[in-house]
């Protein structure tokens, strides 16, 4: 039998997650592809506000909270200055999206050479699970008791197809971690947008759908089917971009 896989050296105690929680998976994944690139210790990461603040409670890197929905910007910033650094900002959907459209389009826009990983578990998870821009048609939120209207709300964004179509961007990817199977394809996703990163390509962006059974009402084996059987077939898994920056 193969080795048990070690914890990373960055995580240096267990984070404070919500029960069947994806953040846990997706930083311990990160993780995992800044040790075997080397960059374990020249990494900075702008948190978004939300369950993504939880990736500094276990976690021995350099990280800075930024405003809510600003890590775009403020990852800009810092890595203008600090350009030999990488730079990952790390927020859910509400956060990058709802709150911080103008700061995750722009960095995309600009082709920043940052990468951005957003945790897509189509509500506000932290702040008492409202509605958020990737929030399902029906889908029963605190802010849409009856289930979201798109036709008064609009339909929910899938921010890495405008990013892939729209931007040029130097690779954009969405995965999940609803299966060992999917969680490694995850795995292998991040290790190629930090690749980009380095190789100074420009923008690299992976949207990562995960659960959230606390807001979902849901257990964690529930909601984790919840993922495969209703959220994937509106927002695929797989690579949107080629090398360059082409559109799939």
């Amino acid at each position: 039998m193969p080795a048990e896989r070690k914890v990373p050296e960055m995580i240096d105690r267990p984070m404070s997650f919500c029960p069947g929680c994806g953040h846990g998976i997706i930083i311990r994944l990160i993780c995992e592809c800044l040790e075997e690139l080397g960059q374990d210790q020249n990494v900075i990461f702008p948190i978004g506000v939300g369950c993504s603040s939880n990736l500094g409670g276990g976690l021995v890197a350099d990280r800075l909270h930024c405003l809510h929905g600003r890590a775009g910007a403020v990852a800009t910033g810092i890595k203008r200055v600090n350009p030999d650094n990488l730079v990952i900002t790390y927020q859910g959907d509400g956060d990058a999206y709802s709150i911080g459209i103008a700061e995750t389009t722009n960095a995309a826009y600009r082709n920043e050479n940052i990468t951005v990983i957003t945790v897509n578990n189509t509500n506000f998870g932290m702040t008492g699970g409202q509605m958020s821009l990737t929030t399902m048609e029906g889908q029963k939120t605190s802010t849409t008791v009856h289930g979201r209207d798109c036709s008064v709300t609009g339909f929910p964004i899938r921010f890495p197809e405008l990013v892939a179509s729209q931007f040029h961007p130097a690779y954009v990817a969405r995965g999940s971690v609803s299966s060992p199977a999917n969680i490694k394809k995850t795995k292998g996703y991040i290790k190629k947008a930090l690749q980009a990163q380095i190789n100074r390509e420009g923008y690299s962006m992976v949207e990562v759908m995960s659960p959230c059974p606390v807001n979902w009402g849901m257990k964690p084996i529930q909601a984790m089917e919840r993922i495969n059987n209703d959220l994937i077939s509106y927002y695929p898994l797989g690579e949107f971009t080629e090398k360059g920056g082409e559109t799939r």
